[in-house]
């Protein structure tokens, strides 16, 4: 059995980002585990052809740990992947790490104060979890008929098969989300026919991406500040995206031009053209960016298909309609488990439930994304509520790294050895946030979207300016919690009561 301080699950931006801010604050005593080889996360994982991130370069990457030699505006997997494993390399972070560590159970031990984590590599104790697992970690199979009978190949877009070549092949793409608009143009070039299945249509916005000249990445390199004003211009700009998705959705009207312009340019076809415009407001889904996707759908060896999946045979699908489409692969891009995740249920809190059937009955919520009563000393990374449909992700995972380092340094003052959220606290302030919700994009675009939990509750998204997030989680607010000490288990510390509404501060874009 393994005992250390403080356990990361998962080697991401998130559990990277972590590691780093503990070294920074003279925390040695932590191990990181991870089911993988190398540093990456969902970045690792994902190795279809075309993957690249949505996000401009220099804002998607560490601020703590800039990069200036991207290749181009929107960077793509092998170089994000590449510069996620320099900055672990940079911070010496491999001897802290487990590879190949499944972990199957962390279960809190309210006798001891302590989580339990089962791995496949042995048992570990921590006081203290950081769960970094990401929410794009479990890839999502569509329950049709007949799918397991598929005599060809077959593969989710996250579990891509390198080795079944697909030159010359009849294949089906079943999804036309973030991931499958990235891969079917890739696939296009190659194969001999191509049909791709289409549940709803997204609106695909033009992609801005370019490679660096030489002239920018000079300037990147050896101008003082000169990438920092470019990634603060970044962030501005996508910060203003935020007000129409969240109060104005008219805001976005422009984006909706831009969008039925994309759909003109690269299809010819007056049919073809409708089946791919959507009927809801631009942003109630994911807003995706592609240049190249429409051109593919026009393509004389791609079909759409957007008749419903009736069932999978041992050779093909076959469709609502009655139509058989023989294929030899079927490459699956629907997504990934989200607001249903796995991972909730092996994590098991104080009263022996694990977080899954917690929030089976209470929908699923957190405080500030990240602590959830019920769970003491259990940090969530990307938790309820703190997803974007505008701008990067790792702005909100520094944030919660504010309030994260914050917290040890009030638990280094006054000797804590147990944190909890209060449950009123945590309630309140889920509560301004769907208060703050219902005029969004989300409640009101006419869509549905796996942005809303079994309770209808938008659970997965931030509502408003991401700088409010990080004004809120700048500094750990102890009243907001149950503690006790370590000298006398059980005891409150001195810390205050809460005496303001949270929800108010914390909704308020």
């Amino acid at each position: 059995m393994n005992v250390v301080k403080i356990a990361i699950i998962g080697a991401g931006f998130s559990g990277l980002g972590a590691a780093i801010k503990l070294r920074q604050e003279g925390i040695d005593d932590f191990v990181i585990l991870d089911r993988g080889q190398n540093f990456g996360g969902t970045w690792r994982d994902n190795t279809y052809p075309g993957a690249a991130c949505d996000v401009p370069s220099h804002l998607y990457s560490y601020s703590f740990a800039p990069n200036p030699t991207w290749s181009r505006s929107f960077s793509e997997q092998p170089e994000i992947h590449r510069y996620i494993n320099n900055v672990a390399a940079k911070n010496d972070l491999e001897s802290y790490t487990r590879w190949n560590t499944e972990v199957t159970g962390i279960v809190w031990n309210e006798a001891d104060g302590q989580w339990v984590i089962t791995t496949s590599a042995g048992e570990y104790r921590a006081n203290f979890v950081i769960a970094g697992v990401g929410p794009l970690c479990e890839p999502k199979l569509p329950d049709l008929k007949g799918i397991d009978d598929f005599a060809g190949e077959i593969f989710h877009s996250a579990r891509w098969n390198h080795d079944y070549n697909l030159e010359g092949k009849r294949v089906a793409v079943i999804g036309t989300g973030a991931s499958a608009i990235q891969i079917i143009p890739e696939l296009a070039k190659k194969v001999g026919r191509l049909d791709v299945y289409q549940r709803t249509a997204a609106w695909v916005l033009p992609r801005l991406d370019r490679p660096y000249s030489n002239t920018e990445s000079w300037a990147f390199k050896n101008i003082p500040g000169f990438q920092t004003a470019a990634r603060a211009g970044i962030y501005a700009s996508r910060e203003l995206v935020s007000f129409g998705l969240t109060h104005a959705p008219g805001v976005l009207a422009p984006a909706k031009v831009l969008g039925k312009q994309n759909i003109a340019r690269g299809i010819s076809d007056r049919k073809l053209r409708a089946a791919v415009t959507p009927k809801w407001k631009v942003g109630c889904k994911r807003i995706l960016l592609s240049n190249t996707y429409y051109p593919a759908l026009n393509q004389a060896n791609v079909d759409l298909v957007t008749d419903p999946i009736k069932e999978v045979t041992t050779t093909g699908i076959v469709t609502a309609d009655g139509v058989a489409r023989d294929v030899d692969a079927i490459v699956v891009a629907t997504g990934f488990h989200v607001t249903d995740s796995p991972a909730f249920e092996h994590i098991i809190g104080k009263d022996g439930s694990s977080l899954a059937q917690v929030w089976e009955s209470t929908g699923i919520n957190a405080y500030k994304g990240t602590t959830v009563h019920g769970f003491p000393n259990l940090f969530l990374m990307v938790g309820p509520a703190t997803g974007l449909g505008h701008t990067s992700i790792i702005y909100m995972i520094e944030s919660q790294l504010n309030y994260l380092v914050d917290y040890l340094k009030l638990q280094r003052k006054y000797d804590i050895a147990r944190v909890e959220v209060r449950s009123d606290v945590q309630h309140d302030y889920n509560v301004g946030i769907q208060k703050n919700l219902k005029s969004s994009v989300w409640e009101t675009g006419g869509c549905a979207s796996w942005y809303k939990d079994v309770f209808g509750n938008i659970t997965t998204l931030w509502p408003g300016f991401t700088f409010r997030y990080r004004h809120i989680t700048r500094k750990f607010d102890l009243a907001a919690y149950d503690t006790s000490s370590a000298a006398a288990t059980g005891a409150r510390t001195s810390a205050a009561p809460v005496t303001s509404h949270p929800a108010t501060e914390t909704v308020t874009s």
